[in-house]
């Protein structure tokens, strides 16, 4: 018992390095160019993304085909096209739309909401074995409010800017719903790769041409940074299907709040500003309740699943 005991701390605390991690490479990809202006992209954001799902896609077709791993099917391969709209194309082009009408800073505090969301989905939609535990609504709140201590939360003053708005909380349910949504599924299928290049394929499906509509220019294949594109984004990729497995999705949707607390630290690390008690509070309140989400064990499956619960028999 002792040992079982063990594994699975090392197990969490496994994870948890991996979640901060992968928060480590959130802050220094797209997000830092949310954040910080010196620090945009040259390359348009949905091009980017097309380009680093495609090329996941590819390389894990090759690797489900080369290891004869086996593909899905019926309900469960339209479940993985769900995850690859609702994880990666929607919000992506939810928030390219939104990017003239919504500031960068208020597009950062409403994304989160994802942890409020992931501890309504989860036992509806996530796996039976990792419920949210009780206090977990609370302290996803108090992420919120520290994120809004710190990030100004701009109201829409016209119809196109409350558009926006709305359709930027419609992309952080969406990304709550299908992160649940992918955990139970990867927890359920016996290999990964099929799983990642089904749901990168339609990522960058839908990207794509997307991308053309919203910014019809050529490709800009020399505006790619080889060096983010391989040290940052397709590694953080690889890194969040590998935690899909071993975490659960309350915990996983922790990144939408520790990545920018981590670009913030570092920020102040280097330029040294002058920090006021708002600041403070709301950088304690973010690790406070992302610390609960992350530490806490998940709460044990019980006959009292909800009744709508898509993993009860």
């Amino acid at each position: 018992m002792r040992g079982k005991g063990n594994e699975g701390s090392k197990s969490r605390l496994l994870a948890v390095a991996g979640l901060l991690l992968l928060s480590v490479l959130w802050s220094l990809g797209p997000l830092s160019s949310d954040l910080f202006a010196h620090a945009a992209s040259p390359a348009p954001p949905l091009e980017s993304a097309t380009t680093q799902f495609a090329l996941l896609a590819l390389v894990a077709v090759l690797w489900a085909v080369a290891r004869h791993q086996p593909w899905p099917r019926g309900r469960e391969l339209f479940a993985t096209v769900a995850v690859g709209l609702g994880l990666f194309a929607a919000p992506a082009v939810l928030v390219a739309l939104a990017a003239g009408e919504v500031s960068s800073l208020t597009r950062v505090a409403l994304f989160s909401l994802v942890p409020v969301f992931a501890v309504v989905f989860e036992p509806y939609l996530g796996s039976d074995a990792l419920r949210p535990p009780p206090a977990a609504l609370m302290a996803a709140l108090a992420a919120v409010v520290g994120t809004l201590c710190i990030f100004p939360l701009n109201l829409p003053g016209s119809i196109q800017a409350g558009a926006a708005f709305l359709g930027l909380i419609l992309a952080a349910v969406l990304v709550a719903a299908a992160n649940c949504a992918a955990v139970r599924l990867t927890s359920q299928s016996q290999s990964l790769a099929p799983f990642i290049a089904i749901a990168c394929a339609t990522a960058a499906a839908v990207l794509a041409p997307a991308n053309q509509i919203l910014s019809p220019q050529p490709w800009q294949v020399a505006g790619l940074s080889p060096a983010m594109l391989f040290a940052v984004q397709l590694p953080s990729l690889l890194l969040l299907f590998w935690l899909m497995r071993r975490t659960s999705a309350t915990a996983m949707a922790t990144r939408y709040v520790l990545a920018p607390l981590i670009a913030i630290l570092v920020d102040m690390g280097i330029a040294r500003p002058i920090v006021g008690a708002r600041t403070w509070l709301g950088l304690l309140l973010i690790a406070g309740g992302a610390g609960a989400l992350l530490l806490a064990p998940p709460a044990p499956p019980d006959d009292d699943s909800p009744p709508l619960s898509l993993y009860r028999k």
